[in-house]
C-alpha cells in the first residue's frame, strides 16, 4: 500500500473537508501518496483531473464547508450521459477506463466518500471490477444503515434549530402559523431533531403519513392555551394521508435511477393550514442553508475519526468495507450491508417518544 486515490461524490455536506484532511495526514504518516478525484469519479476518467495532495494543500481545511475536491450527483460511471453526433443523450458503461487508469497510476485503494448512491457506485467497482474500496458515509440526511451517524447531520441540524429559534419571534408579533420544510428525503431525522429542539407545535415526517384536520386541531389547543401562533415543521419527504408526495419533477438520480425531486410540501401544508384554520399563514424552505457552512464539533470530530479509521482499514485491506459509528467506536461494515436500505426514524424510537409526551403533533392524533 503506498498510493490511495479520495473522492467526493452525491450532495455535499459539511465535513467532507474534515475527511480528506485525515485521510491525507495518516497516509502521510505511513509513507504514502494521496491523490484526489475531481467530482466524483472525474479524476479517474481525465488523470488531469487527479491532484496530488500535500500536507500544504489540506492545511487548515478541517474546519471549512464544502469539499476541495467538488462533488457530483450525476456521474454514474456504469451510466455516464454521453451526446453521440445526433445530439442524443445516451448512458455508456466507463468503468473499464476507470479501471484501467486507476491501475496505470498504481493505486492500491480508494477511499470513496458519499451517500447510499456513491457508495453503491463503490460497491460495484468492487464486486464487479474488483477495485479495492472502502467507503465513508455521508449525509446531512443521516439515513444510511449500518452507522449510528454519519457526518453531516448534526451540522445540518443545528442550522434548521437556529432558524426554527428565529421564527418563534416573528411568529407571535403577528400571531402566525409558520411552516419550516427542511431536507431529509424520505427519512424524518432533521425534521423530528430539529423541530423538537426548536421548540416545534408540529414536526410532520415520511414515516408518519398526517392529517390536516389534526393539525388544526392542534393550532385551535394553542389558542386555548393563550398561544396565538404555531411553528410547524416538515420534512420534504413527509406526505398527508389523503394524497402522495410533492415533488418538483422526476430527475435522474446519481446511479440512474428515476427519482422524485422532493420540494413544495411546506408551501402545501401551509396553504392546507390556512384554508381549514383561517390563520395568516406563511411556509419557510430552508434548503441548501443545511448543507452549508463550517461543521459543528460534532461533524467535524466524527469526519476526522472515520478519515483516520478508513486508512486504518486500507492498511488491513479491509475492502469493499464501510467505515461506521457502532456504539461509539469505528468499525468495518460490508458496503452491501450500508446500501440495501435507507434507515427510517423507528416509531417507537425515543424521540418520537419524547416529541409526543411533550406536546408535539405528528400529524396523526
Amino acid at each position: 500500500m503506498n498510493r490511495i486515490v479520495i473522492s467526493t461524490g452525491g450532495g455535499d455536506a459539511p465535513g467532507l473537508n474534515a475527511v480528506i484532511y485525515s485521510v491525507v495526514k495518516s497516509s502521510l504518516a505511513r509513507g504514502w501518496e494521496v491523490y484526489g478525484s475531481k467530482s466524483g469519479y472525474r479524476g479517474l476518467i481525465e488523470p488531469d483531473e487527479l491532484i496530488r495532495l500535500t500536507a500544504d494543500q489540506v492545511r487548515d481545511i478541517t474546519s471549512t464547508g464544502g469539499t476541495i475536491l467538488g462533488s457530483t450527483n450525476k456521474g454514474n460511471p456504469f451510466a455516464m450521459p454521453v451526446e453521440n453526433e445526433a445530439g442524443e443523450i445516451l448512458l455508456r458503461d466507463i468503468s473499464d477506463r476507470i479501471m484501467t487508469n486507476f491501475t496505470r497510476m498504481g493505486f492500491s485503494c480508494h477511499i470513496a466518500v458519499g451517500g447510499d448512491g456513491s457508495l453503491e457506485i463503490a460497491h460495484r467497482f468492487a464486486v464487479e471490477k474488483g477495485m479495492p474500496v472502502i467507503g465513508v458515509p455521508k449525509t446531512i440526511d443521516n439515513d444510511l444503515e449500518a452507522t449510528q451517524m454519519t457526518f453531516g447531520f448534526d451540522t445540518a441540524v443545528s442550522t434548521a434549530t437556529e432558524a426554527i429559534d428565529k421564527l418563534h419571534s416573528t411568529a407571535k408579533s403577528h400571531d402566525r402559523v409558520m411552516v419550516v420544510e427542511v431536507m431529509g428525503r424520505d427519512s424524518g431525522w432533521i425534521a423530528l431533531s430539529s423541530g423538537i429542539s426548536g421548540g416545534a407545535d408540529v414536526i410532520l415526517i415520511p414515516e408518519i403519513p398526517f392529517n390536516i384536520k389534526t393539525i388544526s386541531r392542534k393550532i385551535a389547543d394553542n389558542e386555548l392555551d393563550g398561544k396565538l401562533y404555531t411553528i410547524i415543521v416538515v420534512a420534504e419527504g413527509a406526505s398527508a394521508e389523503e394524497s402522495g408526495k410533492i415533488h418538483k419533477k422526476t430527475e435522474q438520480s446519481e446511479i440512474g435511477r428515476q427519482e422524485l425531486l422532493l420540494g413544495g410540501i411546506g408551501e402545501w401544508v401551509a396553504a392546507k393550514v390556512r384554508e381549514s384554520s383561517g390563520k395568516d399563514t406563511r411556509s419557510l424552505v430552508l434548503g441548501h442553508l443545511q448543507r452549508g457552512g463550517s461543521p459543528t464539533t460534532f461533524d467535524r470530530l466524527l469526519a476526522l475519526r472515520f478519515g483516520a479509521a478508513a486508512v486504518r482499514m486500507a492498511e488491513n485491506s479491509q475492502f469493499d468495507q464501510m467505515v461506521s459509528l457502532v456504539n461509539g467506536e469505528m468499525e468495518a461494515v460490508p458496503l452491501a450491508d450500508a446500501i440495501r436500505e435507507r434507515k427510517k426514524v423507528p416509531l417507537n424510537s425515543d424521540k418520537v417518544m419524547t416529541a409526543r409526551e411533550i406536546g408535539i403533533c405528528l400529524g396523526d392524533y
